[in-house]
């Protein structure tokens, strides 16, 4: 893929990160009251809370440390997908990784929180754009490590030559 072509891939993901991600959270936001709760599924809550940590609320209160923080871990993702374009699915982690931060930044400047609502139990409230940032990170991994590799079968001894040698 040539380095336009995984620039846009990035931007499409991204792109589609946060226009999931701001959807769900005003569909919570128009549907539940703050602090909300109701049944999903067996288990899985569907909530409105707000939360100004990072994702899943580590860090909450966390001020200008937080902001600082994201804009320089955003600086040195954007420096690493620009010095590694010709990567396998680099496109992947990166438009995971900045939809979702991206996501949760446009919360915090509309309106100093970020809205979750899911819940499991004994487990923080969090939301599409926690998800795409958790994936992002797994996925980033992935392409650093490379798949999987199996282990390399043992050089086979050479056959005997018909002449004795």
């Amino acid at each position: 893929m040539t380095p336009a072509r995984t620039t846009l891939a990035a931007a499409a993901v991204a792109a589609g990160v946060v226009a999931v991600d701001q959807l769900t959270k005003a569909l919570v936001r128009d549907g539940l009251t703050l602090g909300e709760r109701r049944d999903l599924l067996a288990g899985i809550d569907l909530v409105n809370v707000r939360n100004s940590g990072i994702a899943f609320g580590f860090l909450s209160d966390g001020g200008a440390v937080l902001v600082i923080g994201t804009a320089l871990a955003l600086l040195a993702l954007a420096f690493f997908f620009a010095t590694h374009t010709g990567r396998p699915l680099v496109w992947l982690p990166t438009g995971l990784l900045l939809g979702g931060a991206i996501g949760n930044l446009i919360d915090r400047a509309v309106d100093g929180s970020v809205t979750d609502f899911v819940k499991f139990p004994h487990f923080p409230a969090f939301n599409v754009a926690d998800t795409a940032i958790t994936f992002g990170v797994l996925a980033l991994i992935y392409v650093l490590e490379g798949p999987p590799r199996r282990a390399e079968a043992p050089a086979a001894e050479p056959a005997p030559r018909a002449d004795g040698a």
